[in-house]
């Protein structure tokens, strides 16, 4: 990892798109400048692996330990618990500790590729868990030392409440303590490892001020919170979501190629600012690439999606994915890479629909999408137009795999196991 002068921080975080908004610039640029700050970022485990909404703050934490300072990854192992309730319109579904801890150990894999947790100077990188202290909390003595300093006519006020109020649904009491829960985080770490900084998504602010405010009162201590834009594409879509789902961090959950393919079909308006958030390049270098138009724009996001696949899944899988894309877009074939269904004799029976076949290769994400799909002319069997969406597979049709295509950008192989 190359690294850059302690100061940069803030400036890297405005001139690359990341800064939306916080509380004191001036004081944190100071800090910043005297010496390495400790930050973190945390993440609930309510699921075995983060998605590309994540990889924002992910890059935020890579950038701060590129600047000299110490990222902290907290583990959300006791909020998950709860459930952070903001902007959600109904309560997250509990999970149980075993859950937790499995989700846990999914998400961890991905963080090694970004920050650096095993070399030892005084900005190496902490990985820890918020169950740590919040699972042994007493409710008296919490409610005595810590909720006397939480006005419920102020944590009504925050927009993530209030919305939810206004549209009358429901906000259970467990949900209305995660805020009290996280600003205790913010307490704990700068109580035991000296944490200045807290940074987060936008959606985040109400509860980044509450531990600001919450530290401030019992151990009178300054500290800082740092926001990101919310990101949605210039189409309107949320960061992390494509048309067959959510796109995952982990390879065992989505392949390296399909990862890829997400940066490939970025559209053109993005491919400035994701050149900047999402990868090291130069920003100027962004901003030459960004402009490109007509096909150029295309190597461009060649490059965007290469970058980005070599953070996480390192250049040899960038490598085979642009080869991959390449071979089934530029030659018609179906390339060592591609996603990949494989069914059994037992499940094939007497045949399965390509209907049904399109849902569970992913291409399309019910029934109904599929059948729209082929309405539209937009599906094709190796290469070939389908028009009957009748058509049956059976394990004769699958002597040789078979090649389905979404679409002109969206592929997979289907084959016998």
């Amino acid at each position: 990892m190359t690294y850059h002068p302690k100061s940069e921080f803030m400036s890297v975080m405005m001139t690359r798109g990341f800064l939306a908004d916080c509380t004191d610039y001036q004081a944190l640029d100071e800090a910043l400048s005297k010496g390495v700050v400790p930050a973190y970022i945390g993440f609930d485990a309510t699921a075995s692996s983060l998605h590309v909404g994540s990889l924002i703050q992910i890059m935020m934490l890579r950038w701060l330990q590129k600047t000299g300072h110490k990222p902290i990854t907290l583990m959300g192992g006791g909020t998950t618990k709860v459930g952070d309730p903001s902007f959600r319109a109904d309560e997250r579904p509990l999970l149980g500790p075993e859950q937790i801890d499995a989700n846990i150990a999914g998400i961890k894999k991905v963080f090694a590729a970004y920050i650096d947790y095993d070399t030892e100077t005084p900005n190496q990188a902490l990985m820890l868990n918020n169950a740590e202290w919040l699972d042994e909390l007493n409710y008296l003595d919490f409610l005595r030392d810590i909720g006397r300093h939480f006005s419920i006519n102020r944590m009504l006020s925050f927009e993530s409440v209030k919305s939810r109020l206004d549209r009358e649904q429901s906000l259970s009491f467990l949900e209305f303590n995660y805020m009290i829960l996280q600003a205790y985080d913010f307490l704990e770490l700068n109580r035991r490892y000296g944490c200045l900084l807290q940074m987060g998504g936008s959606d985040q602010w109400g509860n980044i001020v509450n531990g600001i405010d919450l530290t401030r009162r019992v151990l009178d201590h300054e500290i800082y919170g740092l926001t990101s834009p919310l990101l949605t594409t210039s189409d309107g879509k949320k960061m992390g979501k494509s048309q067959s789902g959510a796109v995952w961090l982990n390879a065992d959950m989505l392949s390296p190629y399909e990862f890829w393919q997400f940066w490939r079909n970025t559209t053109d308006a993005d491919t400035g600012r994701f050149l900047k958030l999402y990868t090291e390049l130069p920003v100027e270098e962004c901003d030459r690439l960004g402009a490109l138009e007509g096909s150029e724009i295309n190597a461009a996001k060649i490059i965007l999606a290469n970058e980005v696949t070599t953070l996480l899944h390192g250049a040899e899988a960038a490598k085979a994915a642009e080869a991959t894309a390449r071979e089934v877009f530029e030659k018609g074939g179906v390339g060592d890479d591609l996603p990949t269904l494989t069914l059994s004799a037992d499940e094939l029976g007497d045949g399965i629909s390509i209907v049904q076949i399109f849902v569970r290769s992913g291409l399309s994400g019910s029934g109904k999408e599929a059948k729209r799909l082929i309405a539209e002319n937009g599906a094709r069997v190796n290469d070939e137009p389908l028009e009957n969406p009748g058509m049956v597979i059976d394990v004769a049709a699958l002597a040789n795999p078979i090649k389905l295509s979404a679409g002109k950008k969206r592929h997979a192989l289907v084959q016998l196991g």
